[in-house]
């Protein structure tokens, strides 16, 4: 089916927007707008979801710049921000109704956890919770030393103390150090604490958000069995 036209997406973009706090990483809106046209078909939805559907990002891009130019929105590095000209827009185009989105379950910080084990597992790697001060570790057998990745599982409260726990992890064994956040929106937060106070991790630091993680979680399941044979050595 032919996807919808650009103008046709401008909207959605600034529903999806607001309905999430006014700000987001276009990243994560590729997946996110496919609930707004049910005419999409799940051939082309998984497409989209594995990043296969180029013409479904350019129309993306080309309707975000549209709305750049009309000052219902700025793009600044792939980030995405509502102006109030835009927030306007939106509450005149959604008075008198709601959006009708699919419920999703809400994860918690436990569930985060044991996903990052299971992940770690599959993986081949050792994997525990609550090592000394960390969220979950993963080391190549349990006996080794060296924790060869390092997790903070952020759901509320400071990034900054997990950023310093990633940090000094990271600094005393060239620990790959990973963010895994609640909210894809605060990303933004972590970004700019990346730029401020620990710009050292700039280029080694990977952030997910928890439906990140919970999609890899999933598709790593659908493989686990087949996965070893590939990762033998």
């Amino acid at each position: 089916m032919p996807f919808p036209k650009s103008a046709a997406i401008e909207m959605p973009i600034l529903q999806e927007l607001s309905a999430i706090g006014g700000a987001e990483d276009v990243r994560f809106l590729y997946e996110r707008l496919t609930a707004y046209f049910p005419q999409l078909t799940e051939t082309e939805i998984r497409g989209i979801q594995n990043g296969t559907r180029a013409n479904w990002r350019k129309l993306i891009q080309k309707a975000g710049k549209e709305l750049d130019e009309k000052g219902l929105l700025e793009r600044n590095r792939g980030f995405w921000n509502l102006t109030e000209k835009g927030k306007r827009a939106v509450a005149s185009e959604t008075e008198g109704f709601q959006i009708s989105k699919p419920e999703q379950k809400e994860l918690n910080h436990k569930e985060i956890q044991e996903m990052l084990v299971e992940i770690g597992v599959i993986l081949g790697h050792d994997a525990e919770t609550e090592f000394e001060y960390y969220d979950v570790v993963w080391r190549e057998k349990r006996s080794a030393q060296r924790l060869s990745h390092v997790f903070e599982v952020q759901s509320k409260g400071n990034i900054d103390s997990a950023f310093a726990k990633l940090k000094r992890a990271h600094d005393a064994q060239r620990t790959k150090p990973f963010l895994v956040l609640a909210s894809e929106r605060d990303t933004n937060r972590a970004k700019q604490s990346l730029e401020r106070e620990f710009h050292e991790l700039a280029g080694v630091l990977t952030i997910l958000s928890f439906a990140e993680l919970n999609r890899i979680h999933q598709n790593l399941h659908a493989i686990a069995e087949i996965l070893p044979k590939f990762l033998e050595k």
